[in-house]
């Protein structure tokens, strides 16, 4: 990987000294060096949030100048769309939510520009399939074509769905009233199925942890199930051997936040600081980020629930 990464590196730098060295092989080694197996784990394994968060933006044009010169590769594609999800996500999302209520407008402006990167990474994906499977954008939209095509999709695409989704769900969760968003809920629902169809444990867990969310955030009349959400909670769990930090994070938000159960949402948010971040060195980030919302939404508690008491009121 060093030996790989120094070429990756030269070739840059020869791209970036002689124009002319830009053409479609140095491009395609690039790409293929930049997005190969075990690419992303320099920031998914790095214990600052603070270092990959100022890292990831550079690190998102450096894909995009690339896609930019070779827009069907899909690695590259595939990279630099779930780069814009997981930052609008972790370094935009996450810490807007954490805002003061006094700075709400600051909050909103976040959460605005969040949902414009989920989009950019959302687009990008929805191309990648599009270029993989002619005709996915115009089918998946329609109801009647919807099924069948999907079932041209094959393992090695999970990821592909999985990201999309992710984007598309989030960028709609930050602004329902967006109706052009919703009516992709219905293709959303069925990509995610057909992932999970292919591969149930695509990412150990990280399906498992993705419905928690899904079912128990969702209306009924779009899919919403809070007994589903249960039920891939204690997969998520058995999975990951009781190692996840998303799924305990997100039954305390999205599951004993609604049924207002205080004890539950208290034990699951202690789970996940009681979880060694280092003990699984590809999923460190996603930990340490984890377990500092879990420690502000303890400390925040009573925006949650009604009954507890307000600091300082007295």
């Amino acid at each position: 990987m060093r030996k790989q990464n120094i070429l990756v590196l030269v070739l840059l730098f020869c791209c970036l000294l002689f124009p002319s060295c830009v053409n479609k092989m140095a491009m395609n080694m690039v790409a293929n060096a930049l997005t190969g197996d075990g690419g992303t784990d320099v920031f998914t394994g790095d214990p600052d949030p603070q270092l990959v968060g100022d890292a990831i933006p550079f690190t998102i044009k450096m894909y995009e100048a690339l896609l930019s010169q070779n827009p069907t590769h899909q690695g590259l594609m595939l990279t630099t769309g779930s780069l814009f999800i997981m930052y609008a996500n972790a370094f935009v999302q996450g810490p807007a939510e954490m805002f003061p209520h006094y700075e709400w407008q600051e909050r909103q402006a976040a959460l605005t520009r969040a949902k414009q990167l989920y989009l950019r990474g959302y687009e990008i994906l929805y191309n990648a399939l599009e270029s993989k499977y002619r005709g996915f954008k115009q089918a998946v939209a329609n109801d009647d074509t919807r099924e069948s095509f999907l079932g041209r999709i094959k393992k090695n695409d999970v990821d592909l769905l999985y990201w999309a989704v992710a984007g598309g769900l989030s960028a709609y969760s930050i602004d329902i009233l967006d109706f052009e968003l919703s009516t992709h809920v219905p293709e959303w629902n069925a990509m995610i199925h057909r992932a999970y169809t292919l591969n149930p444990n695509y990412g150990g867990w990280a399906l498992n942890e993705f419905f928690i969310i899904f079912y128990a955030s969702l209306p009924e009349v779009l899919g919403g199930d809070m007994e589903l959400a249960k039920y891939h909670f204690d997969q998520a769990v058995e999975k990951s051997r009781g190692t996840s930090t998303g799924a305990y994070l997100s039954y305390a938000q999205f599951i004993s936040v609604p049924e207002q159960d205080y004890d539950s949402y208290k034990y699951n948010l202690e789970k996940v600081l009681e979880i060694n971040p280092d003990d699984d060195i590809p999923t460190r980030l996603v930990n340490v980020i984890n377990q500092q919302k879990a420690r502000w939404l303890l400390d925040n508690a009573w925006l949650s629930f009604s009954f507890l008491p307000i600091p300082g009121d007295f």
